[in-house]
């Protein structure tokens, strides 16, 4: 649209106003930013949208990392003692196997102790020891005025690291040096030799053994077995018992899948999916002024919607029962959500637990197809619909706040030179009834009329 210039009388003298007249002619010179600074705008509240997309399309793909990956919930195991006291079950790893074992406790394990006899806690000692651990050498210590005292001597062997740990111990009839062996069971046995004297009472200071060391005795399913400590893994693969008493009875150990975090991991992946449907059912929509969403009509709505539905809707190849997703009760509803029926799931998990893992783990079926599928759409990989529609949006945003910054720039000089054209061109207009005022003055003298 056209800028006029209005000033009234040519020889009024009042010119026009120059600032709004440059304000005017600028705002048409930034039309085409204006267009470029809209579509900016929308391009950026695209971008707000589609990573909201991509975060819960993030999302939904971690809660289906814990069904596919192979240390996820599907390989998790928990198990039961029907004797706590006796034996009690402290960790099952994902190597264990659901199944049910017994366990008969003979002996619990010991740890091999010495102690010498009452010692004046300040007493003077000489001499030297030998402390052998098994079948192992001897190791010596020998006592000088660095190690003479009970105190001093049971730093200076925790120190060498002789395969004992050394104490002082408090009694009623006085101090007493305390060994403990580092090593469980029989093999940790502890010899002590050599002579140490207690000069202050010229009394030999002799030890006495507080228990030997024995290994734990017990039988898995009748096959005996024997342990260093009472913690003993691996004699039910993939289980960590622990060994509390002896018994008369075996204890029955009990080691089951856990459908319980199983089932709460499907929950997980349920929400996660039904998020990402909600976002684009509300791109596919109007906001509450009836303004269209920002994703509305984009390919990239249509994309996602496809491919999910195609993936949840596949067929597993493998060979065993399970094929579809709604075996393990998980449909889809007319709104394109999931819902998942806890009946059926739990019959699942019960009685097919095995070709439930397969459905989510095993290459080419459900699980690890949905795990290709979510890495496409999503954000996370470069290569995703998400992320190059982003990356679209992004070049795109690019160069039109590139058109718009030169623009800025040429318009910058434009204005000034504009300004000043338009400003010299109002002052001539102002000083125009003055000169004719002195062109009259001028003919009035030459004429002689008005003199």
């Amino acid at each position: 649209m056209p800028v006029g210039i209005n000033f009234g009388s040519a020889t009024s003298g009042n010119g026009f106003d120059v600032a709004n007249t440059v304000s005017s002619i600028m705002a048409l010179q930034r039309t085409p930013e204006t267009a470029w600074k809209t579509r900016v705008t929308a391009l950026q509240a695209q971008d707000t949208a589609l990573t909201n997309i991509g975060t819960h399309l993030s999302a939904l793909s971690t809660a289906l990392s814990s069904l596919t990956n192979f240390d996820g919930v599907l390989s998790t195991k928990s198990g039961a003692s029907s004797d706590p006291a006796t034996v009690a079950i402290t960790g099952a790893d994902t190597t264990a196997r659901a199944g049910t074992h017994s366990v008969l406790v003979s002996h619990l394990a010991q740890i091999s102790t010495q102690y010498s006899n009452s010692v004046g806690a300040t007493d003077t000692l000489s001499g030297s020891l030998s402390i052998q651990i098994g079948s192992g050498t001897p190791a010596s210590i020998t006592i000088d005025s660095t190690n003479n005292t009970l105190a001093t001597l049971a730093s200076s062997i925790n120190t060498a690291n002789l395969g004992v740990t050394a104490t002082v111990v408090s009694t009623t009839g006085g101090a007493r040096l305390s060994f403990v062996s580092n090593t469980g069971g029989a093999a940790g046995e502890i010899t002590v030799g050599g002579t140490l004297n207690d000069d202050t009472t010229a009394q030999a200071v002799a030890f006495t053994e507080g228990q030997p060391g024995r290994d734990a005795e017990f039988s898995v399913d009748g096959i005996t077995m024997s342990s260093a400590t009472n913690t003993v893994q691996n004699a039910i693969p993939g289980v960590t018992l622990q060994l509390l008493n002896t018994a008369g009875t075996a204890a029955q150990i009990e080691i089951v899948n856990d459908t319980s975090s199983v089932s709460s991991a499907l929950n997980s992946f349920v929400n996660a999916y039904n998020a990402v449907i909600d976002d684009l059912t509300t791109q596919e929509g109007k906001d509450a002024s009836g303004n269209a969403e920002p994703l509305y009509g984009s390919t990239v709505l249509s994309t996602i919607h496809t491919q999910l539905s195609s993936a949840l809707a596949s067929s597993s190849a493998s060979s065993g029962t399970m094929k579809y997703l709604s075996q393990l009760g998980i449909t889809t509803g007319v709104d394109g959500k999931l819902s998942l029926d806890s009946a059926t799931l739990n019959s699942t998990l019960n009685n097919n637990y095995s070709d439930v893992q397969s459905f989510f783990q095993a290459s080419g079926n459900f699980g690890q197809s949905l795990v290709s599928t979510l890495t496409n759409l999503g954000s996370t990989s470069a290569y995703g619909t998400v992320a190059l529609a982003l990356s679209q949006n992004g070049d795109e945003e690019d160069r039109l706040n590139t058109n718009v910054t030169n623009l800025e720039a040429r318009l910058s000089t434009y204005e000034k030179s504009l300004t000043a054209q338009l400003t010299s061109a109002n002052q001539i207009l102002q000083s125009i009834p003055q000169r004719l005022d002195e062109i009259k003055q001028m003919y009035d003298a030459i004429t002689g009329k008005n003199s």
